[in-house]
Parts: C-alpha cells; sequence; structure tokens
C-alpha cells in the first residue's frame, strides 16, 4: 500500500514539474529591450516620411458650420444673382420636403441639424442647409418670408420645416426687429369691460 502511495505522489512531482515553465530573467530583459529597439526604429520611419496622424478626423467642407457669415454678406447675398438662381421669387422653405418614416409627418421638426458646428443630417432644414441664411432682425428680407401676410403672424414649423433650433432664433429675431422697428407690425385690438371703469347710474345721481 505504501508503495503505490509513493509511486502516485512520484507521478504528480513529475507532471507539476513539467507544467510549470521556468522563464529566466535574462529572457525577460532581452524580450523588452527589443521592443524598446523596434517601437525607436518605426518613430524613426514615421519621422522620416514626414507623416502625422491626425487626431481630428476630416469635415466635409458642405457640413462645416463653424465659419460664422456676418449678416451684411446674408443681406447681399439675397440680392444676388446666386440666389434668384437657386430660390427665384418663391420662399426658402417652399420646395423644401421633410424626410419621415410612416405616411403622416411628425408634428415636431427634429431638434437641431447642427452639432458640434456639423451638419448631422442629410436632409437639414431651410436655414441650415444654406450658410448665407441668417437669421437677424436686419435681415428683413428673410425674416419676412416667415411671416404671415394675412394676419402677420409666424408660420408654424409644420409649414416652413424649420428645425426648432432655428425656429427660436426665428422668433428672437422677429421679436428683436419689432422691437427696433425694421419690421412694421399691427397692434392687437383690446376689448375692454369699461363697466369696471363707467357707471352711469352712478354718475347720473351724482347730476341730481
Amino acid at each position: 500500500m505504501s508503495f503505490v502511495r509513493l509511486t502516485l505522489q512520484a507521478i504528480g512531482n513529475a507532471g507539476r514539474t513539467g507544467l510549470h515553465r521556468v522563464i529566466s530573467a535574462r529572457g525577460i530583459s532581452q524580450s523588452f529591450v527589443r521592443c524598446e529597439q523596434q517601437q525607436a526604429q518605426l518613430e524613426d520611419n514615421v519621422n522620416e516620411e514626414g507623416a502625422e496622424v491626425d487626431s481630428e478626423p476630416k469635415v466635409d467642407p458642405r457640413s462645416d458650420r463653424s465659419k460664422v457669415i456676418p449678416v451684411e454678406t446674408s443681406i447681399s447675398y439675397l440680392e444676388s444673382e446666386a440666389y434668384k438662381l437657386a430660390y427665384g421669387d418663391d420662399p426658402v422653405w417652399k420646395h423644401y420636403r421633410r424626410n419621415f418614416k410612416g405616411q403622416f409627418a411628425p408634428t415636431r421638426t427634429r431638434k437641431t441639424c447642427v452639432r458640434n458646428k456639423v451638419i448631422t443630417t442629410s436632409n437639414p432644414c431651410p436655414i441650415c442647409r444654406d450658410e448665407y441664411l441668417v437669421l437677424d432682425h436686419r435681415n428683413t428680407k428673410l425674416l419676412n418670408q416667415f411671416i404671415s401676410p394675412y394676419n402677420g403672424e409666424l408660420l408654424q414649423t409644420k409649414k416652413t420645416g424649420l428645425c426648432r433650433k432655428q425656429h427660436e432664433n426665428l422668433e428672437v429675431a422677429i421679436y428683436r426687429a419689432k422691437d427696433y422697428g425694421t419690421i412694421s407690425f399691427d397692434v392687437p385690438f383690446r376689448t375692454y369691460d369699461y363697466s369696471e371703469w363707467y357707471n352711469p347710474e352712478a354718475e347720473s345721481n351724482n347730476k341730481e
């Protein structure tokens, strides 16, 4: 019995010795030095070729909105031949069609077309797609295209197709235009309850 136990222990010790692989410290140091040499050689090749790695991805110039267009340039653009060739005598939103899933268009338009100064949609709204259309209280020719000629109210996004961000900018520009007087508008008619200010019975008693 003891002979069998000693035999099994010897077999186990031999197996464990074979499973453990001994790595010398010299081999580790040599592999580390070899890795540093390969890395230095790779950097030298990159410097010799003059190749530089761009950390920022390239942006399509047609989608780049980082450049700020002055309002004076936008006003001149609306009087140019390029604008007439692109839009004619129609408003800038007339020929725009929204992309949406299903049969019926959503009641609300997208939140914004531009994120991080880059157009992130394939079908931007009429203002975002043309960088020379600047919403400003001085650009009255552009603002009047979004005001109804019948009641003077601001057209809704369901008709113009503007994203919610540009519609908010449009509301601010029109409010400033009315405040500065660059756009004429009708003062709303107000009704008053004259019984709160005029009492004919009290006046007749005073006369008597």
